[in-house]
């Protein structure tokens, strides 16, 4: 009995040292939200894999991993899933300007140690330079590695909020109520526009959504895709080009008439998914492009220097 107190006191302090463990692991978490969530990911790569060419379809097969069962959309959430084991590949995800509506790469491309290159448009055309040792036994880049980030950061940098102002952290710390729900400006961006689309019009079927994207591609977006494939950049990508579009919308969308503490509903949501559904699919296209241009006759006409990751 005299050992029930101080036992009983020790369990005590075991369980609110438990309770402070898991409450600082989440108040310390890194506030940024996964661009697109799961869902937009997988959207992304699904409407690319109908556009790759043989060779290059052929290519992406021989390095998925087996894990993936033969499909790119599988392992596209996949950098989401390894920013804690890869911790370096935060800064990745996302590029950051000073406020302003525009993007510049030598301003904004950079972690918070300032270490050019380390955003999302470096990233890119960092995974797009690996990609291009294809078939070379002298390559050292883990190159299914080098798919999967690739096929997750044309992802993001299509995501507006991806490229937006440092002082919300992309919207991250813009706390708002999505209808009756509390969220962040990022998270709905990522994924509650694309929740309530697909619960409105798609009866929550993610492959319903891509199959009605998909359509749209052939039918009112057809006249479009010349102008979203048009990259003229020879030796890495276009991406710098779709940063500069998100920011873009980010002012004119993402931000737009936002403030703390609101409530977006219906006019928000119907006004701003039209956004989200022509990204997920200009994304896809352009994932589409690089792939077969990686895997296709023409290789670059100079080298990239590749973005130092590790």
């Amino acid at each position: 009995m005299a050992l029930a107190a101080p036992l009983l006191r020790l369990r005590l302090r075991l369980l609110l040292l438990a309770v402070f463990v898991a409450v600082f692991s989440l108040t310390a978490a890194p506030r940024r939200a996964e661009a697109w969530g799961k869902q937009g990911h997988i959207m992304v790569c699904k409407i690319a894999e109908k556009y790759l060419s043989e060779k290059a379809a052929a290519a992406v097969q021989q390095l998925l991993p087996e894990s993936a069962g033969g499909e790119l959309s599988t392992v596209c959430p996949w950098a989401d899933e390894v920013r804690f084991h890869y911790y370096w590949s935060r800064p990745l995800h996302y590029a950051n300007t000073p406020q302003v509506c525009n993007f510049k790469f030598s301003r904004d491309c950079h972690n918070s140690r300032h270490q050019q290159g380390m955003c999302v448009v470096g990233a890119i055309n960092n995974y797009t330079h690996q990609l291009y040792s294809y078939g070379n036994s002298k390559s050292s880049y883990n190159l299914t590695e080098s798919l999967m980030f690739l096929a997750h950061f044309v992802g993001d940098v299509h995501q507006p909020l991806h490229v937006g102002f440092e002082e919300d952290e992309g919207g991250n710390t813009i706390k708002v109520h999505w209808y009756r729900r509390k969220e962040n400006l990022h998270h709905v961006w990522d994924n509650s526009i694309i929740e309530t689309a697909m619960k409105d019009f798609y009866n929550r079927s993610l492959d319903t959504m891509v199959e009605a994207l998909k359509m749209n591609l052939t039918d009112g977006w057809s006249d479009d895709i010349s102008h979203w494939e048009n990259c003229g950049n020879k030796k890495a990508t276009c991406a710098n080009d779709y940063a500069i579009e998100s920011i873009h919308l980010s002012c004119n969308y993402a931000y737009k008439d936002v403030e703390q503490d609101i409530t977006l509903g219906d006019d928000y949501f119907y006004s701003r998914y039209p956004i989200v559904e022509e990204r997920l699919a200009q994304a896809g296209i352009r994932l589409a492009l690089i792939l077969n241009r990686i895997f296709g006759e023409d290789k670059p006409d100079g080298n990239v220097i590749p973005l130092q990751v590790q």
